[in-house]
């Protein structure tokens, strides 16, 4: 028994005394050359937060002093929730005044709070806590060392208003301006490390490490986003020549011990755009009116292999990042782009599960095949989308067309099972070539997408259910149930707009609501805010189910090319790699942390962009009309949805000059005193930028007259009813809802 077991076993016997570093030493009958090794471990426990060390110096174990260790997910207020390593445990709220001086994604020790009593009453107007709520005591480990944000100048001090909003205190820099000639201006993004914060009442203290350059400046925005999530931007040199030494084509001793599915029709469905090809489809009729699916994942497992340096940049990266004008990819481009990636016409190797489906799309067999492949036809989903929309000619265009029916199977049984219908259009911000925001593009899920995302929610269910079946220790991809209390105002939103929503808690009563509002004006709105209600979805070592997906085994298995979680998969099930509890438990809380880092990263390049573009519009006085949709009221203005942009933003309620409006929360409304007009969830405006706060990356936006156009005194968009559709085998326009259908398949 290794060190680390023999101190968990100690410290959780029944008659445990918390006790100091030397203590524990003699309670093992350890001497003292091994006393150094233990303090070493002991910190390293405390690190992990999977052991406390007291006030008094003595350690103990975190449950049995009422405090868990996890990550603080910050909000704007100050505040946030804390969520565990345990998937099963239900995150802590934390309130601003009791996080101290933790940051987003930090890892901390929180204190629960144990009530006194139980089933008292709260007091009027206060509402019961939905959760388990705690206080931070200590910040075990930061997740990020470093801040960016924009200098700034008082009187007499320099300070950095940080670009991260969740983090509400600006930054004093005690040393700066000391030299004669400071390198940095006032209003330029800069890079901070914070050297001192002793409590949440002081302001932190820090010193500047790098001066990004003026906002205004070409490629300043996403170059201030990379430096402020800290993502890699170059491979170190070792990791590139190992990369380069493994050559650029499969070998015949590559082949040996392969299943050869060269001759099969394999093809590939990808956006136009990507050069990563990691999974590809062939599917066939056999006897019994049966199909032959096979699934075919890139083979990253068999060049990138444990401790080497590809393996450790790899695991520290997490997965690719995309960002608005570039990809940071979690492997080198010898592998991503070209070795590994499924590429037409060359032979590649590749991780399989060959399906044997009824005619109905039940599964009647699965089995797993280490494969070498070669890609006959690599289509994107608009050339895809273009074939099943008309009679097929060919081998492979038939296939399509089985491929998009039988998809369309599993996708009815899975909405039938309970799965939750969230696809919400993605909008795709193109730039031109100075950086600057030309585009904005709707991708829509359309059936091309479904075809691909139904097979690959196949596999990994499949690969899941093989883990348990084994009864092997894995990283699964979970999602636990939605917030109850969030869920209940949701309801309550619905019944205001005349929409019977049902119990949302029931899984599927809401499917049945989310499925009921297709074609609904509103149907985005309710989409996003059932999506709103649900927790994120998350890497554990436990498999508690996937709650939006209704599958109660989940991994993740067919994207190993862009996350570490899939190759982890791919050696336990293919390679039959067996790693303890901990490691696997401290590589899915990092992979987790990496994932929320590089989604946050993504969001901020798309809406800097967005923000830049709507303040260049207000500095030449040249505001652009867009159309909104109204999807939320409240007592300080309208939330609406630009629909050009893709963007949610404010209307603040005194700058709607037709009517003098008063919020009635009842109604779900504005309503104008003097005119009675109305503003309700599912009004269409037209607007013009106002104020943008690229801080803060909002935007306000103003109601303008256009000729013709009168407001609404009794909307009825809102009284009717949801249309009941039925589904649909037919190709049609139309996250894990398929934004980019790529990118949702990395998160699902």
């Amino acid at each position: 028994m290794n060190l680390e077991n023999r101190l968990l076993r100690l410290l959780g016997r029944k008659h445990y005394v918390p006790s100091g570093a030397d203590e524990i030493t003699a309670k093992l009958e350890l001497g003292q050359t091994e006393a150094k090794e233990v303090r070493a471990e002991l910190r390293n426990l405390v690190r992990l937060g999977r052991v406390v060390r007291l006030p008094d110096k003595c350690f103990a174990l975190p449950g049995d002093e009422d405090l868990v260790a996890g990550r603080i997910l910050m909000n704007r207020r100050g505040g946030g929730r804390v969520v565990t390593t345990d998937a099963t445990q239900p995150s802590i709220d934390i309130a601003p005044n009791a996080a101290r001086t933790a940051m987003h994604n930090d890892r901390v020790l929180v204190l629960v709070d144990r009530p006194a009593a139980t089933g008292r009453r709260q007091a009027r107007g206060r509402r019961a806590p939905a959760g388990p709520s705690g206080r931070v005591v200590d910040v075990l480990e930061r997740a990020r060392t470093q801040v960016v944000g924009t200098l700034e100048k008082s009187r007499q001090l320099w300070y950095v208003v940080p670009s991260d909003p969740r983090i509400t205190h600006d930054i004093y820099l005690p040393k700066f301006g000391q030299a004669a000639k400071p390198k940095a201006r006032r209003g330029d993004r800069v890079v901070v490390e914070i050297t001192e914060w002793p409590s949440r009442h002081n302001a932190p203290e820090g010193k500047l490490l790098e001066v990004i350059g003026s906002p205004s400046a070409p490629g300043v925005d996403v170059e201030s986003v990379i430096r402020q999530y800290e993502l890699p931007t170059r491979f170190p040199g070792k990791v590139k020549a190992e990369a380069r030494r493994l050559g650029a084509k499969v070998t015949e001793a590559d082949r040996k011990g392969r299943r050869d599915c060269r001759e099969h029709n394999v093809v590939t469905i990808d956006p136009v755009d990507a050069r990563d090809f990691d999974d590809a489809i062939s599917l066939e009729r056999i006897k019994g009116r049966r199909w032959r699916l096979w699934v075919h994942i890139a083979d990253v497992s068999h060049y990138v292999t444990p401790k080497s340096a590809l393996d450790k940049e790899a695991r520290q990266r997490g997965n690719s990042t995309y960002l608005i004008d570039r990809v940071i990819p979690m492997l080198p481009e010898e592998l991503s782009n070209e070795l590994c990636s499924l590429k037409q016409g060359v032979d590649r190797l590749a991780r399989s599960v060959e399906f044997v489906l009824s005619g109905n799309g039940q599964v009647e067999q699965a089995k797993f095949h280490s494969t070498v492949i070669c890609s006959k036809r690599r289509f994107s989903y608009e050339e895809a989308m273009e074939i099943l929309s008309r009679k097929p000619t060919g081998d492979i265009e038939l296939m399509l067309h089985d491929a998009h029916r039988l998809a369309q199977k599993l996708r009815q049984a899975r909405f039938r099972a309970g799965a939750l219908d969230l696809d919400v259009p993605e909008h795709k911000v193109l730039l031109d070539a100075k950086g600057r925001l030309s585009e904005v593009r709707r991708v829509e899920n359309d059936v091309s997408h479904q075809l691909i995302e139904e097979f690959m929610l196949l596999a990994n269910e499949a690969v899941a259910k093989e883990i348990k079946r084994r009864r092997v220790k894995a990283i699964h991809r979970v999602h636990d149930k939605p917030d109850i209390e969030k869920l209940d105002e949701l309801r309550a939103r619905a019944t205001l707009m005349g929409l019977r929503a049902g119990n949302l808690a029931d899984q599927k009563q809401a499917g049945k609501f989310l499925a009921g509002l297709k074609g609904h004006l509103l149907a985005d709105v309710f989409r996003i805010g059932y999506l709103r209600c649900m927790k994120r979805a998350c890497y554990s070592t436990e498999s508690i189910g996937h709650y939006g997906l209704a599958k109660d085994d989940y991994a993740h298995f067919t994207s190993p090319i862009r996350r570490y979680a899939d190759l982890i998969v791919h050696r336990i099930v293919y390679q039959h790699a067996k790693l303890d509890d901990a490691a696997l438990a401290t590589a899915a809380d990092h992979i987790s942390l990496t994932e929320r880092n590089s989604a946050d990263a993504e969001m901020d390049s798309k809406h800097i962009k967005l923000m830049t573009h709507l303040q260049r519009q207000l500095d030449t006085q040249k505001p652009e009309t867009y159309t909104a949709m109204v999807t939320d009221v409240r007592n300080i203005g309208a939330m609406v949805d630009i629909t050009e942009l893709g963007l949610k933003a404010l209307v603040k309620r005194f700058s709607l000059s037709d009517d003098h409006y008063r919020f009635v929360p009842e109604r779900g409304r504005l309503v104008g005193r003097q005119r009675g007009n109305e503003v309700a969830p599912g009004d269409q405006l037209k607007v013009q930028i106002e104020a943008v706060d690229i801080q803060k990356k909002q935007a306000d936006f103003r109601v303008i007259k256009t000729k013709g156009t009168k407001r609404k005194k009794k909307p009825t968009s809102l009284s009717r009813k949801p249309r009941r559709t039925t589904n649909q085998n037919t190709p049609h326009k139309r996250k894990d809802t398929q934004k980019h259908p790529k990118a949702k398949r990395r998160r699902k």
